[in-house]
């Protein structure tokens, strides 16, 4: 029998953490070798068992969990969102070395909501206009989600460039040709929902994926987490797991 791969899990108090380990617990092709807490910068001891570093803490934890990764010489799966220009950089930088994958979201289905996100913005014309509506809980910190700025790229991809409008108040004025609308909506329990408009003249096209379960996140961090191991050095995304990505190695 294949030996199981053992997870280095950064955040395993906060609920994706949680939830990951519930998942694990489930499975015997993987196991979480050892846990840090949210705001812990140093794990200490040996770790020569574990294969993979997966990480859903803060930005200050995931650039810790990005030193342990390169000092172990081993892949990070990071599902932080809200990481600011220097961490991000700083996993740019360590792509040479690693494989990498920053995931703002986990969902195998939003990441095919990515495809064919630049899939309807590729076929369109462009007198359909974008717009992305994001709806999270209320206790979600960044706005617009992480996931919608990875729509907002998709977009782009498909149409070779524009611009990401995230407010309208007041005499703005009509709606420029190469904006791409994307706003936050925040309240209640709501796990995630990630709606994409093209507004056409008499017609609209509306691709939306809805979470119900925090599981499923936790579920794709896992997949994810197996199948970054192994892989060369290299910048990877979640839609390289369900084989629609662009991965650099």
């Amino acid at each position: 029998m294949t030996e199981p791969v053992h997870i280095l899990l950064f955040g395993s108090g906060g609920r994706m953490g949680r939830a990951i380990q519930s998942v694990v617990d489930t499975r015997d092709d993987v196991l979480v070798a050892a846990t840090v807490g949210h705001h812990q910068a140093s794990i200490g001891d040996s770790l020569s068992d574990a294969g993979v570093v997966v990480d859903f803490t803060s930005p200050d934890g995931a650039d810790a969990a990005l030193s342990t990764a390169l000092d172990l010489q081993i892949p990070i799966v990071s599902g932080t969102t809200g990481l600011p220009e220097a961490v991000l950089h700083r996993f740019e930088n360590a792509a040479a070395h690693i494989p990498v994958m920053l995931a703002p979201n986990m969902s195998l289905g939003v990441a095919v909501l990515r495809h064919l996100t630049r899939l309807a913005a590729s076929a369109l014309p462009r007198t359909f206009e974008p717009e992305i509506v994001e709806l999270h809980h209320r206790h979600k910190r960044d706005a617009p989600s992480g996931t919608a700025h990875a729509l907002v790229q998709s977009v782009r991809e498909g149409r070779d460039g524009g611009t990401a409008r995230t407010s309208r108040e007041g005499m703005v004025g009509a709606r420029a040709q190469d904006e791409i609308g994307v706003f936050g909506v925040r309240g209640g329990d709501v796990v995630g929902e990630h709606t994409v408009f093209f507004l056409g003249d008499g017609e609209r096209v509306e691709l939306t994926h809805r979470a119900t379960d925090r599981a499923i996140f936790a579920r794709g961090a896992v997949e994810a987490a197996l199948w970054i191991v192994g892989r060369p050095p290299g910048t990877y995304t979640i839609d390289d797991v369900v084989g629609l990505g662009r991965g650099t190695a």
